[in-house]
């Protein structure tokens, strides 16, 4: 035993002097408080790894893994950070590779296209394209910080995801590297592509388990003219959710439809402080958005007031751009309130179909009985992903008990509605119990062999999807990252 660790000690020393002199020390972190902070995303679930490898090139991507290749050392890619379930996080040890510095960004407004780095902030890329007159549209909450490399990697969504789609949707090529560091691309800047394999996709969403990203093409689409914005409050959660197959079957079609439960709601007004209606409080609500041309906005306004009077108990509609951003003011300040209920936060984003939201919502309210903890869920209604966060205390041992028996039965509700476990977030650790249930035995030998064949040698992201990692396990950090706390706007 003894002899087989010192020749994993060997070939880890030898591989570390290798990077070093292959990269330099400027590029290679073996310590310090930046290394550490790599040790963990958002989910803040830390391990121990040998070296922080800050990427500039492509070169440096391609001699890092071949490199990793050679020694068998397991490679952990990320970008800021932002992932909620430990995807980002170096559970395997090994290197962990730091894309921030690749974050060019290049519209090609002939072809409606952006040519971006996987480290460049989404916020960055639709600033760089409204400027020319363009939009993409994917906007998941974290975009002021997270990289599009992490949103290819986990299929990010967002607000928009209902009428715009997701990430997948707008990627137009990819380039990067196999894990033995040979280069490939994935397509090219243009719009059809039938030649051989889509191995694009399987690259998108595959949480970086397949290979590693280093050019993004997207496709940008025309900056819509104008926006509208109403809140609507109904009597119940039940009224809320059946108002969402209302506006579908009016054929009109939001930009962003959010719904926000009464616990939800009761975190935005009594912790939170943002109240929208004096008349009525703690009431679930609808947050709607629509886009497009003057004229259609007109359209689609006077059909949307028409249902709101019938549907709901109020609703208070933005004039101007500042009114809106009050009404948004609620979507902002119920998440972080939610930690006044309790120290911390089981946050899952699963899908439910349209036809089952309203038996859901009334599964919730059964489970937060069941179980004895608040569960405020919110979400992006019109494409059914809600975000349920089961609030609990960590240092409860009573408490912690329930909150994994309550994610547990909420997991096996949303396969039993014929819903997913995931719609934005991705499988990283935390979800890892539960893809038994999500997937059935052909399903998940078929992505099995997918990954040995692109990756034989198990060395990108190892430790994710696939084994079964028990959050509880494992106590999260107690650090502060900029996204933890999100300030509102004024009043």
């Amino acid at each position: 035993m003894a002899k087989k660790s010192t020749k994993a000690f060997e070939r880890k020393s030898a591989a570390l002097a290798a990077l070093i002199e292959a990269l330099g020390n400027r590029k290679v972190v073996t310590e310090g408080r930046e290394k550490y902070m790599a040790s963990f995303d958002s989910s803040k679930l830390s391990f121990d790894y040998d070296a922080l490898i800050l990427a500039r090139t492509e070169k440096d991507v391609g001699t890092v893994l071949k490199l990793a290749n050679e020694y068998k050392v397991p490679v952990t890619t990320r970008g800021r950070g932002t992932s909620l379930t430990g995807s980002a996080s170096p559970i395997k040890g090994g290197w962990v590779l730091d894309m921030m510095k690749m974050n060019r960004i290049v519209i090609k407004k002939e072809k409606s296209m952006a040519i971006v780095g996987p480290g460049a902030v989404v916020k960055d890329i639709q600033d760089a394209a409204e400027e020319e007159g363009l939009f993409y549209p994917p906007d998941p909450s974290s975009l002021k910080y997270c990289t599009i490399g992490g949103n290819v990697a986990c299929n990010a969504g967002g607000l928009r995801g209902a009428k715009y789609g997701v990430t997948r949707d707008y990627v137009v090529a990819l380039e990067g590297f196999l894990p033995n560091g040979e280069k490939v691309s994935w397509g090219g800047e243009y719009k059809k592509y039938a030649t051989g394999y889509n191995i694009r996709d399987l690259w998108i969403g595959s949480e970086g388990t397949l290979g590693v990203v280093t050019k993004v093409v997207v496709k940008l689409i025309p900056k819509p003219a104008a926006k509208w914005t109403i809140v609507v409050a109904f009597e119940s959660e039940d009224k809320a959710l059946q108002g969402v197959q209302e506006i579908a079957r009016l054929g009109l079609n939001p930009a962003i439809l959010e719904y926000l439960d009464c616990n939800s709601i009761y975190c935005a007004e009594e912790i939170g402080g943002v109240k929208l209606f004096k008349e009525v409080s703690g009431k679930p609500l609808l947050l709607i958005e629509f886009d497009g041309t003057k004229a259609r906005l007109k359209e689609d306004r006077l059909r949307t007031l028409e249902w709101a009077k019938e549907s709901g108990i109020a609703f208070k509609e933005a004039k101007n751009e500042k009114t809106a951003e009050v009404l948004w003011n609620v979507r902002r300040a119920c998440s972080g309130a939610m930690f006044a209920l309790g120290n911390a936060k089981i946050n899952e984003d699963i899908v439910v179909p349209l036809e089952n939201q309203a038996k859901f919502a009334r599964f919730i309210g059964r489970l937060q009985k069941k179980w004895e903890l608040p569960m405020p869920t919110f979400g992006h209604a019109a494409d059914g992903n809600f975000h349920v966060n089961i609030m609990f205390h960590r240092e409860d041992e009573e408490e912690k008990r329930r909150a994994k028996g309550a994610v547990a039965e909420l997991m096996e509700k949303v396969v039993a509605l014929k819903g997913i476990i995931s719609g934005e977030h991705g499988i990283g650790l935390a979800k890892t119990p539960f893809m038994t249930i999500a997937r059935n035995p052909a399903e998940m030998e078929v992505m099995k062999a997918i990954k040995k064949a692109l990756d034989p040698k198990g060395i990108l992201n190892p430790g994710k999807i696939f084994d079964v990692f028990e959050v509880w396990d494992k106590t999260p950090e107690k650090v502060g990252l900029p996204w933890d706390k999100k300030l509102l706007p004024k009043q």
